[in-house]
Protein backbone atom coordinates (compact mmCIF):
# COMPACT_ATOMS: atom_id res chain seq x y z
CA UNK A 1 0.00 0.00 0.00
CA UNK A 2 2.81 2.38 0.95
CA UNK A 3 4.58 1.61 -2.33
CA UNK A 4 1.45 2.47 -4.31
CA UNK A 5 1.11 5.78 -2.47
CA UNK A 6 4.77 6.58 -3.14
CA UNK A 7 4.37 5.80 -6.85
CA UNK A 8 1.30 8.05 -7.03
CA UNK A 9 3.18 10.89 -5.33
CA UNK A 10 6.10 10.57 -7.75
CA UNK A 11 3.69 10.44 -10.70
CA UNK A 12 1.90 13.54 -9.42
CA UNK A 13 5.19 15.42 -9.06
CA UNK A 14 6.25 14.43 -12.56
CA UNK A 15 2.88 15.51 -13.95
CA UNK A 16 3.18 18.85 -12.14
CA UNK A 17 6.63 19.41 -13.62
CA UNK A 18 5.28 18.56 -17.06
CA UNK A 19 2.36 20.94 -16.77
CA UNK A 20 4.59 23.72 -15.43
CA UNK A 21 6.94 23.22 -18.36
CA UNK A 22 4.04 23.30 -20.81
CA UNK A 23 2.69 26.47 -19.24
CA UNK A 24 6.12 28.10 -19.35
CA UNK A 25 6.45 27.22 -23.04
CA UNK A 26 3.04 28.76 -23.82
CA UNK A 27 3.92 31.96 -21.98
CA UNK A 28 7.22 32.15 -23.85
CA UNK A 29 5.39 31.77 -27.16
CA UNK A 30 2.97 34.60 -26.30
CA UNK A 31 5.86 36.85 -25.27
CA UNK A 32 7.74 36.11 -28.48
CA UNK A 33 4.71 36.72 -30.70
CA UNK A 34 4.16 40.10 -29.05
CA UNK A 35 7.82 41.02 -29.61
CA UNK A 36 7.76 39.85 -33.24
CA UNK A 37 4.68 41.98 -33.90
CA UNK A 38 6.29 45.05 -32.34
CA UNK A 39 9.53 44.62 -34.30
CA UNK A 40 7.77 44.85 -37.66
CA UNK A 41 8.78 48.29 -38.90
CA UNK A 42 11.74 48.69 -36.52
CA UNK A 43 15.46 48.02 -36.91
CA UNK A 44 16.45 44.51 -35.76
CA UNK A 45 17.11 44.10 -32.06
CA UNK A 46 20.36 42.78 -30.59
CA UNK A 47 18.93 39.27 -30.44
CA UNK A 48 19.47 39.01 -34.20
CA UNK A 49 23.24 39.72 -34.12
CA UNK A 50 25.22 37.00 -35.87
CA UNK A 51 28.70 35.56 -35.97
CA UNK A 52 29.68 35.25 -39.60
CA UNK A 53 32.04 32.31 -39.12
CA UNK A 54 29.04 30.11 -38.27
CA UNK A 55 26.64 31.14 -41.04
CA UNK A 56 28.86 30.73 -44.10
CA UNK A 57 28.48 26.97 -44.53
CA UNK A 58 25.54 27.10 -46.92
CA UNK A 59 27.31 29.72 -49.05
CA UNK A 60 30.50 27.67 -49.19
CA UNK A 61 28.57 24.59 -50.28
CA UNK A 62 26.39 26.28 -52.92
CA UNK A 63 28.40 29.21 -54.34
CA UNK A 64 29.02 29.18 -58.08
CA UNK A 65 31.75 30.59 -60.30
CA UNK A 66 31.01 34.14 -59.20
CA UNK A 67 30.25 35.40 -55.72
CA UNK A 68 31.06 38.54 -53.72
CA UNK A 69 34.62 37.78 -52.66
CA UNK A 70 36.10 38.42 -49.22
CA UNK A 71 37.89 41.63 -50.29
CA UNK A 72 34.66 43.18 -51.55
CA UNK A 73 32.65 41.87 -48.59
CA UNK A 74 35.09 43.46 -46.12
CA UNK A 75 35.54 46.67 -48.12
CA UNK A 76 31.81 47.34 -47.99
CA UNK A 77 31.41 46.34 -44.31
CA UNK A 78 28.86 43.79 -45.45
CA UNK A 79 28.97 42.05 -42.08
CA UNK A 80 27.39 45.14 -40.52
CA UNK A 81 25.01 45.42 -43.46
CA UNK A 82 23.96 41.81 -42.93
CA UNK A 83 23.20 42.56 -39.27
CA UNK A 84 21.00 45.46 -40.36
CA UNK A 85 18.83 43.36 -42.64
CA UNK A 86 18.89 40.14 -40.61
CA UNK A 87 15.59 39.39 -38.91
CA UNK A 88 15.95 35.61 -39.29
CA UNK A 89 14.96 33.38 -36.40
CA UNK A 90 16.65 30.16 -37.50
CA UNK A 91 20.12 29.04 -38.43
CA UNK A 92 18.75 27.97 -41.82
CA UNK A 93 17.36 31.45 -42.48
CA UNK A 94 20.59 33.20 -41.50
CA UNK A 95 22.69 30.92 -43.66
CA UNK A 96 20.36 31.38 -46.63
CA UNK A 97 20.20 35.17 -46.27
CA UNK A 98 24.00 35.30 -46.04
CA UNK A 99 24.18 33.11 -49.14
CA UNK A 100 21.86 35.48 -51.02
CA UNK A 101 24.09 38.49 -50.29
CA UNK A 102 27.26 36.62 -51.21
CA UNK A 103 25.75 35.26 -54.45
CA UNK A 104 23.96 38.03 -56.38
CA UNK A 105 22.02 36.67 -59.35
CA UNK A 106 23.54 37.30 -62.77
CA UNK A 107 20.47 36.45 -64.82
CA UNK A 108 16.95 37.69 -64.22
CA UNK A 109 14.51 34.81 -63.85
CA UNK A 110 11.16 34.13 -62.20
CA UNK A 111 12.67 33.99 -58.71
CA UNK A 112 12.42 37.75 -58.16
CA UNK A 113 8.81 38.00 -59.35
CA UNK A 114 7.91 35.04 -57.13
CA UNK A 115 9.66 36.67 -54.16
CA UNK A 116 7.81 39.94 -54.77
CA UNK A 117 4.48 38.13 -54.63
CA UNK A 118 5.50 36.49 -51.36
CA UNK A 119 6.73 39.77 -49.86
CA UNK A 120 3.52 41.56 -50.78
CA UNK A 121 1.39 38.83 -49.20
CA UNK A 122 3.52 38.74 -46.04
CA UNK A 123 3.37 42.51 -45.62
CA UNK A 124 -0.43 42.31 -45.68
CA UNK A 125 -0.85 39.42 -43.23
CA UNK A 126 0.42 39.87 -39.68
CA UNK A 127 -1.00 36.50 -38.61
CA UNK A 128 1.01 34.72 -41.29
CA UNK A 129 4.19 36.61 -40.38
CA UNK A 130 3.89 35.81 -36.67
CA UNK A 131 3.01 32.18 -37.31
CA UNK A 132 6.10 31.71 -39.45
CA UNK A 133 8.34 33.68 -37.08
CA UNK A 134 7.30 31.44 -34.19
CA UNK A 135 7.98 28.26 -36.16
CA UNK A 136 11.47 29.39 -37.12
CA UNK A 137 12.15 30.67 -33.61
CA UNK A 138 11.56 27.13 -32.33
CA UNK A 139 14.20 25.82 -34.72
CA UNK A 140 16.66 28.30 -33.24
CA UNK A 141 20.23 29.23 -34.15
CA UNK A 142 23.56 27.49 -33.79
CA UNK A 143 25.96 28.78 -31.15
CA UNK A 144 29.40 28.39 -32.67
CA UNK A 145 29.46 26.68 -36.04
CA UNK A 146 27.49 26.20 -39.20
CA UNK A 147 25.43 23.03 -39.41
CA UNK A 148 27.41 22.26 -42.56
CA UNK A 149 30.60 22.04 -40.52
CA UNK A 150 29.01 19.14 -38.68
CA UNK A 151 27.35 17.56 -41.71
CA UNK A 152 30.73 17.40 -43.40
CA UNK A 153 32.14 15.62 -40.35
CA UNK A 154 29.63 12.80 -40.80
CA UNK A 155 31.56 11.69 -43.88
CA UNK A 156 34.56 10.99 -41.64
CA UNK A 157 32.72 8.88 -39.05
CA UNK A 158 32.51 5.12 -39.18
CA UNK A 159 29.30 3.65 -37.83
CA UNK A 160 30.16 1.53 -34.79
CA UNK A 161 28.62 -1.76 -33.76
CA UNK A 162 26.20 -1.78 -30.83
CA UNK A 163 27.35 -5.23 -29.72
CA UNK A 164 29.20 -4.02 -26.60
CA UNK A 165 26.22 -1.95 -25.47
CA UNK A 166 23.81 -4.86 -25.94
CA UNK A 167 26.17 -7.14 -24.05
CA UNK A 168 26.31 -4.77 -21.06
CA UNK A 169 22.50 -4.48 -21.00
CA UNK A 170 22.17 -8.27 -21.06
CA UNK A 171 24.60 -8.58 -18.15
CA UNK A 172 22.64 -5.98 -16.14
CA UNK A 173 19.43 -7.95 -16.68
CA UNK A 174 21.17 -11.14 -15.59
CA UNK A 175 22.52 -9.45 -12.46
CA UNK A 176 19.00 -8.30 -11.53
CA UNK A 177 17.68 -11.85 -12.02
CA UNK A 178 20.61 -13.11 -9.96
CA UNK A 179 19.74 -10.75 -7.11
CA UNK A 180 16.07 -11.72 -7.18
CA UNK A 181 16.28 -15.52 -7.52
CA UNK A 182 19.65 -16.52 -6.03
CA UNK A 183 21.80 -14.09 -4.01
CA UNK A 184 20.70 -10.49 -3.60
CA UNK A 185 24.08 -9.22 -2.35
CA UNK A 186 26.13 -10.78 -5.14
CA UNK A 187 23.66 -9.77 -7.82
CA UNK A 188 23.38 -6.23 -6.48
CA UNK A 189 27.18 -5.79 -6.31
CA UNK A 190 27.56 -7.06 -9.88
CA UNK A 191 24.83 -4.65 -10.99
CA UNK A 192 26.56 -1.72 -9.25
CA UNK A 193 29.85 -2.65 -10.90
CA UNK A 194 28.23 -2.82 -14.35
CA UNK A 195 26.44 0.49 -13.78
CA UNK A 196 29.71 2.13 -12.70
CA UNK A 197 31.51 0.82 -15.78
CA UNK A 198 28.70 2.02 -18.03
CA UNK A 199 28.63 5.51 -16.47
CA UNK A 200 32.40 5.94 -16.78
CA UNK A 201 32.48 4.70 -20.37
CA UNK A 202 29.34 6.73 -21.14
CA UNK A 203 31.01 10.09 -20.65
CA UNK A 204 33.98 9.00 -22.75
CA UNK A 205 31.75 7.87 -25.62
CA UNK A 206 29.32 10.79 -25.23
CA UNK A 207 32.17 13.30 -25.58
CA UNK A 208 33.07 11.75 -28.93
CA UNK A 209 29.54 12.02 -30.34
CA UNK A 210 28.64 15.41 -28.83
CA UNK A 211 29.43 17.42 -32.01
CA UNK A 212 27.18 15.12 -33.99
CA UNK A 213 24.36 15.45 -31.45
CA UNK A 214 24.30 19.17 -32.26
CA UNK A 215 23.84 18.22 -35.90
CA UNK A 216 21.13 15.73 -35.03
CA UNK A 217 19.29 18.22 -32.81
CA UNK A 218 19.18 20.89 -35.51
CA UNK A 219 18.09 18.41 -38.14
CA UNK A 220 15.33 17.13 -35.85
CA UNK A 221 14.21 20.67 -34.98
CA UNK A 222 14.15 21.39 -38.69
CA UNK A 223 12.04 18.30 -39.37
CA UNK A 224 9.69 18.96 -36.45
CA UNK A 225 9.04 22.55 -37.42
CA UNK A 226 8.82 21.52 -41.05
CA UNK A 227 6.04 19.11 -40.07
CA UNK A 228 4.32 21.89 -38.12
CA UNK A 229 4.58 24.20 -41.12
CA UNK A 230 3.14 21.51 -43.36
CA UNK A 231 0.22 20.95 -40.95
CA UNK A 232 -0.39 24.68 -40.49
CA UNK A 233 -0.25 25.31 -44.23
CA UNK A 234 0.54 28.56 -45.99
CA UNK A 235 -1.03 29.96 -49.13
CA UNK A 236 2.00 32.23 -49.53
CA UNK A 237 4.55 29.42 -49.62
CA UNK A 238 2.36 26.61 -50.95
CA UNK A 239 4.94 25.41 -53.49
CA UNK A 240 7.66 25.28 -50.85
CA UNK A 241 5.41 23.41 -48.42
CA UNK A 242 4.54 20.82 -51.05
CA UNK A 243 8.23 20.26 -51.77
CA UNK A 244 9.01 20.24 -48.06
CA UNK A 245 6.40 17.55 -47.45
CA UNK A 246 8.11 15.26 -49.94
CA UNK A 247 11.56 15.86 -48.47
CA UNK A 248 10.58 15.40 -44.81
CA UNK A 249 8.74 12.17 -45.56
CA UNK A 250 12.08 10.67 -46.58
CA UNK A 251 13.50 11.47 -43.13
CA UNK A 252 10.81 9.81 -40.98
CA UNK A 253 12.92 6.75 -40.17
CA UNK A 254 15.74 9.05 -39.02
CA UNK A 255 13.69 11.11 -36.58
CA UNK A 256 11.54 8.25 -35.29
CA UNK A 257 12.43 7.58 -31.65
CA UNK A 258 14.97 10.41 -31.56
CA UNK A 259 13.75 11.37 -28.06
CA UNK A 260 15.79 8.39 -26.84
CA UNK A 261 19.00 10.08 -27.98
CA UNK A 262 18.41 13.67 -27.02
CA UNK A 263 16.91 15.65 -24.20
CA UNK A 264 13.98 17.97 -24.73
CA UNK A 265 16.34 20.95 -24.61
CA UNK A 266 18.32 19.58 -27.54
CA UNK A 267 15.21 18.75 -29.56
CA UNK A 268 13.19 21.91 -29.06
CA UNK A 269 15.59 24.41 -27.53
CA UNK A 270 13.96 24.39 -24.06
CA UNK A 271 14.77 22.42 -20.94
CA UNK A 272 12.38 20.31 -18.85
CA UNK A 273 12.78 18.98 -15.28
CA UNK A 274 12.07 15.45 -16.55
CA UNK A 275 15.20 15.63 -18.71
CA UNK A 276 17.39 15.09 -15.64
CA UNK A 277 15.77 11.74 -14.94
CA UNK A 278 16.08 10.78 -18.60
CA UNK A 279 19.78 11.63 -18.55
CA UNK A 280 20.42 9.20 -15.69
CA UNK A 281 18.64 6.45 -17.60
CA UNK A 282 20.86 7.16 -20.61
CA UNK A 283 24.04 7.04 -18.54
CA UNK A 284 23.16 3.64 -17.12
CA UNK A 285 21.71 1.93 -20.18
CA UNK A 286 23.55 3.61 -23.10
CA UNK A 287 20.29 3.56 -25.03
CA UNK A 288 21.15 6.93 -26.55
CA UNK A 289 24.53 5.66 -27.80
CA UNK A 290 22.77 2.70 -29.41
CA UNK A 291 20.24 5.01 -31.00
CA UNK A 292 23.03 7.31 -32.17
CA UNK A 293 24.73 4.60 -34.20
CA UNK A 294 21.44 3.71 -35.87
CA UNK A 295 20.59 7.35 -36.63
CA UNK A 296 24.11 8.10 -37.87
CA UNK A 297 23.85 5.47 -40.56
CA UNK A 298 20.50 6.80 -41.77
CA UNK A 299 21.55 10.45 -41.74
CA UNK A 300 24.80 9.76 -43.60
CA UNK A 301 22.76 8.26 -46.42
CA UNK A 302 20.45 11.32 -46.63
CA UNK A 303 22.74 14.36 -46.42
CA UNK A 304 21.54 15.71 -49.77
CA UNK A 305 17.96 15.53 -48.54
CA UNK A 306 18.87 17.47 -45.39
CA UNK A 307 20.48 20.10 -47.59
CA UNK A 308 17.26 20.40 -49.60
CA UNK A 309 15.23 20.89 -46.42
CA UNK A 310 17.65 23.56 -45.18
CA UNK A 311 17.28 25.31 -48.54
CA UNK A 312 13.48 25.33 -48.41
CA UNK A 313 13.17 26.36 -44.77
CA UNK A 314 16.06 28.81 -45.05
CA UNK A 315 14.59 30.60 -48.03
CA UNK A 316 11.21 31.07 -46.33
CA UNK A 317 12.88 32.54 -43.22
CA UNK A 318 15.11 34.75 -45.40
CA UNK A 319 12.14 36.12 -47.38
CA UNK A 320 10.41 36.84 -44.08
CA UNK A 321 13.53 38.74 -42.97
CA UNK A 322 13.50 40.81 -46.16
CA UNK A 323 9.85 41.65 -45.51
CA UNK A 324 10.73 42.92 -42.02
CA UNK A 325 13.68 44.88 -43.42
CA UNK A 326 11.53 46.62 -46.01
CA UNK A 327 9.00 47.54 -43.35
CA UNK A 328 11.78 49.19 -41.32
CA UNK A 329 12.67 51.50 -44.22
CA UNK A 330 9.49 53.54 -44.02
CA UNK A 331 8.85 53.24 -47.74
CA UNK A 332 12.27 54.60 -48.72
CA UNK A 333 13.18 51.80 -51.11
CA UNK A 334 12.45 50.60 -54.61
CA UNK A 335 12.64 47.40 -56.59
CA UNK A 336 15.37 47.43 -59.26
CA UNK A 337 14.91 47.53 -63.00
CA UNK A 338 17.40 45.36 -64.83
CA UNK A 339 18.41 46.13 -68.38
CA UNK A 340 17.54 43.22 -70.60
CA UNK A 341 20.64 43.53 -72.74
CA UNK A 342 23.82 41.95 -71.43
CA UNK A 343 25.81 44.13 -73.81
CA UNK A 344 28.05 46.14 -71.47
CA UNK A 345 28.78 48.66 -74.21
CA UNK A 346 25.19 49.95 -74.10
CA UNK A 347 24.61 49.55 -70.37
CA UNK A 348 23.72 52.34 -67.99
CA UNK A 349 24.10 52.45 -64.23
CA UNK A 350 21.46 54.80 -62.85
CA UNK A 351 20.45 55.42 -59.26
CA UNK A 352 18.17 58.19 -58.01
CA UNK A 353 18.36 59.42 -54.41
CA UNK A 354 20.38 56.43 -53.30
CA UNK A 355 21.54 56.21 -49.70
CA UNK A 356 23.76 54.05 -47.47
CA UNK A 357 22.00 51.46 -45.26
CA UNK A 358 24.16 52.00 -42.15
CA UNK A 359 23.93 55.79 -41.78
CA UNK A 360 21.38 57.23 -39.37
CA UNK A 361 21.01 60.49 -41.33
CA UNK A 362 22.21 59.65 -44.85
CA UNK A 363 22.54 62.21 -47.63
CA UNK A 364 21.09 60.77 -50.81
CA UNK A 365 22.77 61.16 -54.18
CA UNK A 366 21.89 60.41 -57.78
CA UNK A 367 23.99 59.49 -60.78
CA UNK A 368 23.41 58.14 -64.28
CA UNK A 369 26.42 56.70 -66.06
CA UNK A 370 27.16 55.11 -69.38
CA UNK A 371 30.88 55.27 -68.83
CA UNK A 372 32.72 54.91 -65.54
CA UNK A 373 33.01 57.71 -63.02
CA UNK A 374 36.13 59.40 -61.63
CA UNK A 375 35.66 61.11 -58.27
CA UNK A 376 37.94 63.76 -56.81
CA UNK A 377 37.72 65.68 -53.57
CA UNK A 378 39.30 65.97 -50.14
CA UNK A 379 39.22 63.43 -47.34
CA UNK A 380 35.94 63.14 -45.41
CA UNK A 381 34.01 64.78 -48.26
CA UNK A 382 31.91 61.67 -49.00
CA UNK A 383 33.74 59.87 -51.83
CA UNK A 384 34.15 56.51 -50.08
CA UNK A 385 30.61 56.53 -48.71
CA UNK A 386 29.23 57.24 -52.18
CA UNK A 387 31.22 54.36 -53.67
CA UNK A 388 29.99 51.99 -50.97
CA UNK A 389 26.41 53.18 -51.36
CA UNK A 390 26.44 52.44 -55.09
CA UNK A 391 28.13 49.06 -54.59
CA UNK A 392 25.79 47.90 -51.79
CA UNK A 393 22.73 48.90 -53.79
CA UNK A 394 24.00 46.88 -56.74
CA UNK A 395 24.39 43.84 -54.46
CA UNK A 396 20.98 44.45 -52.89
CA UNK A 397 19.38 44.73 -56.33
CA UNK A 398 20.68 41.33 -57.42
CA UNK A 399 20.15 39.54 -54.10
CA UNK A 400 17.24 40.83 -51.97
CA UNK A 401 15.65 42.76 -54.87
CA UNK A 402 15.50 45.86 -52.71
CA UNK A 403 17.37 49.11 -53.39
CA UNK A 404 17.72 52.02 -51.00
CA UNK A 405 16.75 54.61 -53.58
CA UNK A 406 13.80 56.06 -55.46
CA UNK A 407 14.97 54.37 -58.66
CA UNK A 408 17.66 51.88 -59.62
CA UNK A 409 18.38 50.72 -63.16
CA UNK A 410 21.40 48.76 -64.35
CA UNK A 411 22.48 45.47 -65.89
CA UNK A 412 23.24 42.51 -63.67
CA UNK A 413 26.90 42.83 -62.78
CA UNK A 414 29.74 40.90 -61.29
CA UNK A 415 30.66 43.27 -58.48
CA UNK A 416 34.18 43.87 -57.14
CA UNK A 417 35.93 46.47 -55.00
CA UNK A 418 39.44 47.51 -54.00
CA UNK A 419 39.09 49.96 -51.15
CA UNK A 420 39.98 49.24 -47.53
CA UNK A 421 43.26 47.41 -48.16
CA UNK A 422 46.02 46.76 -45.62
CA UNK A 423 49.55 45.39 -45.59
CA UNK A 424 49.52 41.58 -45.51
CA UNK A 425 52.26 40.72 -43.02
CA UNK A 426 51.45 37.00 -43.16
CA UNK A 427 52.69 36.92 -46.77
CA UNK A 428 55.23 39.71 -46.38
CA UNK A 429 53.34 41.88 -48.87
CA UNK A 430 53.59 45.67 -48.73
CA UNK A 431 50.50 47.83 -49.17
CA UNK A 432 51.36 48.42 -52.81
CA UNK A 433 51.74 44.69 -53.48
CA UNK A 434 48.38 43.99 -51.80
CA UNK A 435 46.83 46.77 -53.88
CA UNK A 436 48.07 45.62 -57.27
CA UNK A 437 47.05 42.03 -56.50
CA UNK A 438 43.59 43.30 -55.60
CA UNK A 439 43.33 45.22 -58.88
CA UNK A 440 44.65 42.24 -60.83
CA UNK A 441 41.69 40.08 -59.84
CA UNK A 442 39.37 42.73 -61.33
CA UNK A 443 41.46 42.93 -64.49
CA UNK A 444 41.26 39.15 -64.84
CA UNK A 445 37.48 39.26 -64.46
CA UNK A 446 37.27 41.97 -67.12
CA UNK A 447 38.94 39.57 -69.56
CA UNK A 448 36.02 37.15 -69.26
CA UNK A 449 33.91 38.77 -71.96
CA UNK A 450 31.50 35.83 -72.15
CA UNK A 451 30.24 36.50 -68.62
CA UNK A 452 28.17 39.25 -67.01
CA UNK A 453 29.73 42.76 -67.17
CA UNK A 454 31.95 43.91 -64.32
CA UNK A 455 31.08 46.72 -61.92
CA UNK A 456 34.03 47.77 -59.78
CA UNK A 457 34.78 50.32 -57.07
CA UNK A 458 38.30 51.57 -56.41
CA UNK A 459 39.17 54.03 -53.66
CA UNK A 460 42.44 55.98 -54.00
CA UNK A 461 43.88 54.24 -57.04
CA UNK A 462 47.41 52.92 -56.43
CA UNK A 463 47.97 55.10 -53.38
CA UNK A 464 50.84 52.86 -52.30
CA UNK A 465 53.47 54.31 -54.66
CA UNK A 466 55.02 57.65 -55.66
CA UNK A 467 53.11 60.38 -57.52
CA UNK A 468 54.65 59.95 -60.97
CA UNK A 469 54.25 56.18 -61.12
CA UNK A 470 50.83 56.33 -59.46
CA UNK A 471 49.40 58.74 -62.03
CA UNK A 472 50.87 56.95 -65.02
CA UNK A 473 49.91 53.45 -63.85
CA UNK A 474 46.46 54.57 -62.62
CA UNK A 475 45.74 56.19 -65.96
CA UNK A 476 46.52 53.03 -67.88
CA UNK A 477 44.67 50.70 -65.50
CA UNK A 478 41.52 52.82 -65.56
CA UNK A 479 41.82 53.31 -69.30
CA UNK A 480 42.03 49.55 -69.74
CA UNK A 481 38.84 49.12 -67.69
CA UNK A 482 37.08 51.56 -70.01
CA UNK A 483 38.27 49.64 -73.09
CA UNK A 484 36.94 46.42 -71.59
CA UNK A 485 33.55 48.08 -70.93
CA UNK A 486 33.94 47.74 -67.17
CA UNK A 487 31.73 50.17 -65.26
CA UNK A 488 34.33 51.53 -62.86
CA UNK A 489 33.74 53.90 -59.95
CA UNK A 490 37.15 55.29 -58.99
CA UNK A 491 38.09 57.88 -56.36
CA UNK A 492 41.40 59.72 -56.34
CA UNK A 493 43.24 62.69 -54.88
CA UNK A 494 45.21 63.06 -58.12
CA UNK A 495 43.44 65.88 -59.92
CA UNK A 496 45.63 65.19 -62.98
CA UNK A 497 43.57 62.06 -63.70
CA UNK A 498 40.53 64.24 -64.38
CA UNK A 499 42.05 65.65 -67.56
CA UNK A 500 43.88 62.47 -68.58
CA UNK A 501 40.73 60.33 -68.40
CA UNK A 502 38.04 62.84 -69.33
CA UNK A 503 37.29 61.09 -72.64
CA UNK A 504 36.50 57.70 -71.10
CA UNK A 505 35.25 58.64 -67.62
CA UNK A 506 32.62 61.03 -66.37
CA UNK A 507 34.18 63.44 -63.88
CA UNK A 508 32.47 64.26 -60.59
CA UNK A 509 33.62 65.48 -57.22
CA UNK A 510 32.77 66.01 -53.57
CA UNK A 511 34.09 69.06 -51.78
CA UNK A 512 33.70 71.17 -48.68
CA UNK A 513 33.56 74.90 -48.11
CA UNK A 514 35.49 76.82 -45.47
CA UNK A 515 33.21 78.05 -42.71
CA UNK A 516 35.31 80.14 -40.37
CA UNK A 517 38.08 77.89 -39.10
CA UNK A 518 36.45 74.68 -40.20
CA UNK A 519 35.40 72.90 -43.38
CA UNK A 520 31.72 72.17 -43.94
CA UNK A 521 30.80 69.19 -46.14
CA UNK A 522 27.38 68.85 -47.74
CA UNK A 523 28.18 65.33 -49.09
CA UNK A 524 26.53 66.15 -52.43
CA UNK A 525 27.85 64.77 -55.70
CA UNK A 526 28.82 67.54 -58.13
CA UNK A 527 29.87 67.50 -61.78
CA UNK A 528 33.42 68.25 -62.83
CA UNK A 529 36.75 68.02 -60.96
CA UNK A 530 37.29 69.38 -57.44
CA UNK A 531 38.69 72.93 -57.35
CA UNK A 532 38.94 73.83 -53.68
CA UNK A 533 42.27 73.43 -51.86
CA UNK A 534 40.82 72.97 -48.41
CA UNK A 535 43.64 70.67 -47.33
CA UNK A 536 46.08 73.60 -47.40
CA UNK A 537 43.58 75.95 -45.76
CA UNK A 538 43.13 73.51 -42.91
CA UNK A 539 46.83 73.85 -42.08
CA UNK A 540 46.15 77.43 -41.09
CA UNK A 541 43.09 76.64 -39.01
CA UNK A 542 45.06 74.37 -36.67
CA UNK A 543 47.95 76.83 -36.24
CA UNK A 544 50.50 76.20 -39.00
CA UNK A 545 52.78 79.18 -39.72
CA UNK A 546 51.44 81.61 -42.36
CA UNK A 547 54.62 81.24 -44.42
CA UNK A 548 54.01 77.51 -44.84
CA UNK A 549 50.38 78.01 -45.85
CA UNK A 550 51.00 80.88 -48.29
CA UNK A 551 53.98 79.23 -49.98
CA UNK A 552 52.07 75.94 -50.30
CA UNK A 553 49.16 77.73 -51.96
CA UNK A 554 51.56 79.53 -54.31
CA UNK A 555 53.21 76.26 -55.33
CA UNK A 556 49.80 74.68 -56.02
CA UNK A 557 48.69 77.65 -58.16
CA UNK A 558 51.95 77.61 -60.12
CA UNK A 559 51.62 73.92 -60.84
CA UNK A 560 47.99 74.29 -61.94
CA UNK A 561 48.88 77.16 -64.32
CA UNK A 562 52.23 75.98 -65.68
CA UNK A 563 52.34 72.25 -64.98
CA UNK A 564 55.71 72.59 -63.24
CA UNK A 565 56.60 72.38 -59.57
CA UNK A 566 58.49 75.45 -58.36
CA UNK A 567 59.98 75.76 -54.86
Amino acid sequence: MDAIIMICIIAAIMLAFFLLGLRSAKEEEKKFCKKASKEFGDAPSKRYKSKYDRISGYHEKHSGDYFVDDITWNDLSMGDVFDRINYCESFAGEEYLYYMLRNPLLNEDDSFSKMEEELKALSQSENERIKLKLLFHKIGKSNKYSIYDYLDLLNEVNVKSNGVHYCMLAMMILSVLLAIFWNFTVGFLILLMLVAVNIVSYFREKAKIEPYLITFSYVIRLLNQGDMLIKAGSDIFSDEIKDLSQKTSLMKDFSKGSWILMSGAQMNGRGNPLDMLSDYVRMITHVDLIKFNNMLKKLSERLDNVDNIVSIMGRIDAVLSICYYRASLGGKFCTPTFEKSSDAENSVYAIKDGYHPLLKEPVDNSVKLKNGILLTGSNASGKSTFLKMCAINAIFAQSIHTCLAKEYRAPMYRIYSSMALKDDLSFGDSYYMVEIKSLKRILDSAEESDKAPVLCFIDEVLRGTNTVERISASTKVLEYFAKKKVCCFAATHDIELSSLLSKCYEIYHFEGNMDGDDVHFDYRLKEGPATNRNAIKLLKTIGYQDSIVKEAEHMAETFENEGVWMI
